[in-house]
């Protein structure tokens, strides 16, 4: 017996957009907006991560940042893209959390959430160049740390998530040519942190330019 030839593929089951998604939940539709927070939730903790270096803390900005997005999705005067109005309100909410703080963020140290994937031993790495590894990249957190409010939080942004500079702008509320010149400035930075610290100029140049893994 002949099988039934398939059912054509509909335009309405292709993967819906943020900006589709954002306007189905201004409408009531809590499903969409769930999809939006399934899809960007991660970012959003890892970004609070590397700015907070606190895990908890992280977990608590992502959701009080869809949380805020949820109440405030009316305000949204759609001239920017869904997902940077909500990144904008990821790193405003980490920005008012480290300037609250009371006492200074102390050093890079092995309990730095960032580090994990640093001290994960690599099968068949030898250990002399997995303890100039774990090394290097602590000295890359205390780097970044030493770096002024604006140039972390935009190479936070570039670097280590892959925001795009026109992203980044609209996130920031800055022009790109800032964002541009923030993520050179920053970079220049963490390679002079870096030879300062003892690693070799090149290899300590490209783990500046990549950010943290």
């Amino acid at each position: 017996m002949p099988q039934p030839l398939p059912a054509p593929t509909s335009p309405l089951m292709s993967t819906p957009t943020d900006r589709a998604l954002f306007d189905q939940a201004r409408t009531g539709n809590t499903e969409a907006f769930g999809q939006l927070v399934r899809r960007h939730q991660a970012r959003i903790y890892r970004v609070a991560l590397h700015m907070l270096r606190d895990k908890a803390a992280a977990e608590d900005i992502a959701q009080e940042t869809f949380v805020r997005a949820f109440r405030a999705m009316q305000s949204f005067d759609g001239r920017s893209e869904p997902y940077t109005w909500i990144y904008r309100i990821a790193v405003n909410l980490a920005l008012n959390a480290i300037r609250s703080r009371k006492v200074a963020t102390p050093a890079a140290d092995v309990d730095d959430p960032r580090l994990e994937s640093a001290l994960i031993s690599r099968n068949g790495e030898d250990p002399s160049r997995e303890a100039t590894r774990k090394e290097m990249y602590g000295a890359l957190c205390e780097a970044i740390d030493s770096l002024s409010e604006s140039l972390r939080t935009t190479l936070i942004l570039v670097c280590v998530d892959g925001v795009s500079h026109e992203d980044a702008a609209a996130i920031l509320g800055a022009p790109e040519g800032t964002i541009a010149w923030r993520v050179h400035e920053a970079r220049r930075k963490l390679r002079e942190f870096l030879v300062t610290r003892g690693f070799d100029p090149e290899v300590s140049s490209a783990r500046a330019g990549k950010g943290l893994p």
